[in-house]
């Protein structure tokens, strides 16, 4: 590297970071910390890019309008966010001990990288030849690739950042990526609303950007100052996980706590049979499309922060308020159908503002819950279990979840909505938290 161009890139890194000193760490190598900077600033590119991917390919809200855009069956549209969610937990079991056998990690998400933009490359082909059953069947084939490939990306990057960038910049450079992507996602919504009578040219467009974001930022990535790390250790994810299983019977709480996140994911699978009221049914285009994006990113821009506060005193309360808020969103979706609302411009993308807010409480509330339960010992099996067992209630509620929509849309919400109030319920029943203790 130039020293003027080294130069350019320290000065960016000292305006981005907290750093005051970009040569003082305190648990990465010397080498690491030496090539903190550039590192720094590969991370934020390499993730902002990925989230931003993410953002134009959302399966509850862009890939639920084109399906349904492209008449593919409902049934069809219900396992959209299932696929995606479980696709992206159970592999771990699987590839978990492949990446850990690797010295540079930095491949394994670089490679993980490309595979999610193949998988949205497929998207982007479906929706431009096909359409029907056909289309919808090629769509999810295209999300099976993302969210396997995401999996592999989400195992690895954890590992990767705790080598590369100190631990007081771990939390910068995550919000930084995450701050300039929402801001992506933001006008992604904007260019929607101003320019409506063009939304399947900009929802293709956006699945042809995310496919080369994907791309850049693996060979982003793939650029890092990564030390070789230890390659042993890798234990068999499956079958520690099947093991491990013994600790819902012997830890009723952990049990109670799976039970009421299994019931929780309501929040997550509930936005595409709102697409699908707010449209009319398969093959109907829905006018309000950029509303519901803009909704659903402003709510996570402005939930997070107050569903923290609340978690800080009470986690078990925040996945309470959770499942009535979600609940209750829901209702309201069913009101604003009911009386004739569903293509009013307010009225959905006010009703999924607050399911996102409570999906987003749901997401916070749960992993404070779990941090704050077990000591360090148990944390990861216990992260493990749930995310595992999480996999397959995604998977068996979103089968459910379709097959209720064969009776319509509304069927499916109603039962999300009973779904997210009896997690409420659940989740009275766990054991008050605090400071990691149980009272």
């Amino acid at each position: 590297m130039s020293t003027p161009h080294r130069t350019a890139v320290a000065q960016v890194y000292a305006a981005l970071s907290a750093d005051d000193d970009g040569r003082s760490c305190r648990d990465i190598s010397e080498t690491a910390c030496n090539a903190q900077p550039q590192n720094f600033l590969r991370h934020a590119s390499a993730l902002g890019l990925s989230k931003s991917a993410d953002g134009l390919v959302d399966p509850k809200l862009v890939l639920s309008w084109l399906m349904t855009h492209l008449g593919a069956p409902a049934a069809m549209i219900g396992l959209l966010v299932p696929i995606r969610e479980a696709g992206s937990l159970l592999p771990q079991l699987f590839t978990a001990a492949r990446i850990r056998a690797l010295a540079q990690r930095k491949w394994a998400w670089t490679i993980a990288a490309l595979g999610q933009g193949l998988g949205a490359a497929i998207i982007f082909i479906a929706a431009v030849i096909l359409d029907g059953a056909l289309a919808g069947g090629v769509i999810l084939a295209g999300l099976a690739v993302l969210a396997v490939s995401r999996s592999v990306a989400s195992v690895a990057y954890k590992d990767v950042l705790g080598k590369t960038i100190d631990k007081g910049q771990r939390g910068t450079v995550t919000g930084l990526a995450g701050s300039w992507s929402a801001l992506v996602v933001i006008a992604f919504a904007l260019t929607l609303i101003f320019f409506s009578d063009a939304r399947a040219l900009i929802v293709t467009g956006a699945l042809a950007l995310a496919a080369l974001a994907w791309v850049l930022a693996g060979g982003v990535f793939a650029g890092l100052a990564e030390d070789k790390g230890a390659t042993e250790g890798g234990a068999n994810g499956l079958t520690d996980a099947i093991a491990n299983l013994r600790y819902l019977r012997e830890d009723p709480q952990l049990a109670r706590f799976v039970l009421a996140r299994g019931l929780l994911t309501a929040t997550a699978l509930a936005p595409p049979y709102l697409v699908m009221l707010a449209s009319g049914g398969p093959g109907a285009a829905l006018e309000g499309l950029g509303a519901l994006v803009l909704a659903s990113a402003l709510a996570a821009l402005v939930s997070s922060y107050i569903w923290g506060r609340l978690a800080d005193r009470s986690s078990r309360k925040v996945l309470i308020l959770t499942g009535l808020s979600g609940a209750a969103a829901l209702v309201m979706t069913l009101a604003f159908a009911g009386l004739g609302w569903a293509a009013s411009p307010i009225a959905m993308p006010l009703a999924l503002f607050l399911l996102m807010i409570a999906h987003q409480g749901v997401r916070l509330g749960r992993s404070t819950y779990l941090v704050d339960m077990v000591g360090r010992d148990l944390r990861a099996v216990y992260t493990a279990i749930a995310n595992t067992v999480i996999g397959v209630i995604l998977l068996a509620s979103g089968i459910f979840g379709a097959l209720a929509a064969l009776a319509g849309a509304a069927t499916a919400l109603g039962l999300f909505a009973v779904m997210a109030a009896a997690g409420a319920y659940v989740a009275y029943g766990l054991k008050e938290l605090r400071d990691g203790s149980e009272d």
